[in-house]
């Protein structure tokens, strides 16, 4: 499985978008010195076990493996969903809590998303919550993995699962994206979660004061909606919940994430339909949320992270994005809520994940069978 776990570096490229500016005298100059520490079968998702250099990986077949940055070795891990896999479906997004860290494995608590089967050829996004438990050097298993939470309803297809998760900064609530499943109109239908962002206590649960709570119904769990696709979510550092989601052909969206808002699928895009047909523009006087950068051509994005540390010069707060048609990640810049792309750094390949080390290097997994682990650093 893992072809190679060395630690040989070599220069990647890089490359401005042909609409950014150019980098501040002593900014980070986008070239990467490279490592490589193997492959994976079809890599998701990945997550940096709070206080150390272990990185849990998910794989889409439904495996998950940890590697040891530090060590460089390969952990197994057992006791996984079983999960439908098939078209964008499988095993999905991984997160663990912060306030958990600790320089030990032992044990804590670990949350995964995947697709599950229901019936009549149904399947919808899950999320379980249990516990990750390392009492070997190289193997784990995860007990007692529950489901706090499902997508409602349950629909034929394979496509737009999302199911990202992220916490609330202070830990009291759980976002989780809800995609629409490629049924587009049930992202207007608030009593079914599909093509929203629910806020959920970490029990699963729905939250206390969600804006379109009605006691008993989806509508309860619900902190957004009218969204297609979206496959990351990340707070800024000033507590601004972000999303970037997939739009048809054309029209990607970054959109700030605020309470009660609607963000027009399917009856605003800035892209069109598949089949050619017109879906009318975001526009000033639609009622919808508009979003923050809009992208025609598409980036595809993979995922998202507010990069927070210090290894790449001038880059502190900035949003990097796993770009997967782009085959880039791509950097955004903002000014408070205003935000521009500034640079995309070619990677060659579809990026599917990029995540943040503990001393500040990126970590970026390739899309697909076979899909590397690489290490970035400045050259």
């Amino acid at each position: 499985m893992a072809a190679s776990c060395g630690g040989s570096y070599s220069t990647g490229g890089s490359g401005e978008d042909a609409t950014s500016t150019p980098s501040p005298s002593g900014d980070f100059d986008g070239n990467f010195a490279i490592a490589e520490h193997g492959t994976f079968d079809e890599p998701w998702a990945s997550a940096f076990i709070p206080g150390t250099s272990m990185l849990f990986i998910t794989e889409k077949p439904g495996t998950a493996k940890i590697y040891d940055t530090q060590n460089k070795r390969l952990i197994t891990v057992s006791g996984l969903p079983q999960v439908d896999y098939g078209g964008q479906g499988g095993l999905g997004d991984v997160a663990f809590l912060p306030s958990e860290s600790s320089t030990t494995m032992d044990r804590r608590t670990i949350y995964l998303s995947w697709a599950e089967a229901g019936t009549g050829d149904t399947r919808g996004a899950a999320v379980g919550r249990g516990e990750l438990v390392c009492a070997q050097a190289d193997a784990c298993t995860i007990q007692g993995l529950d489901v706090i939470w499902r997508q409602t309803p349950k629909v034929t297809g394979r496509g737009h699962y999302s199911h990202r998760i992220v916490f609330s900064p202070d830990e009291r609530y759980m976002f989780v994206s809800s995609g629409d499943r490629q049924k587009m109109t049930p992202a207007q239908d608030t009593s079914n979660t599909l093509g929203s962002i629910v806020r959920l206590n970490l029990d699963g649960s729905a939250a206390a004061g969600n804006p379109l709570a009605s006691e008993g119904s989806p509508s309860d769990e619900i902190w957004a909606y009218g969204t297609r696709n979206i496959l990351s979510m990340d707070f800024d550092d000033q507590g601004r919940l972000w999303e970037i989601e997939h739009g048809p052909q054309g029209g990607d969206e970054l959109n700030l994430v605020e309470r009660g808002a609607n963000y027009g699928w399917p009856v605003r895009s800035n892209g069109i339909n598949y089949d050619g047909s017109d879906i009318p523009d975001h526009s000033a006087d639609d009622g919808f949320t508009k979003p923050v950068i809009s992208w025609t051509p598409v980036i595809a994005p993979g995922n998202m992270i507010f990069y927070g540390g210090d290894l790449f010069s001038g880059m502190d707060g900035d949003l990097i994005v796993a770009g997967l048609k782009t085959q880039a990640l791509i950097r955004i810049a903002f000014d408070g809520t205003n935000a521009r792309e500034v640079a995309r750094y070619d990677m060659s390949e579809r990026i599917r994940q990029v995540v943040e080390g503990p001393d500040g290097a990126l970590w970026v997994l390739e899309d697909g069978e076979g899909g590397r682990l690489l290490e970035l650093r400045p050259e």
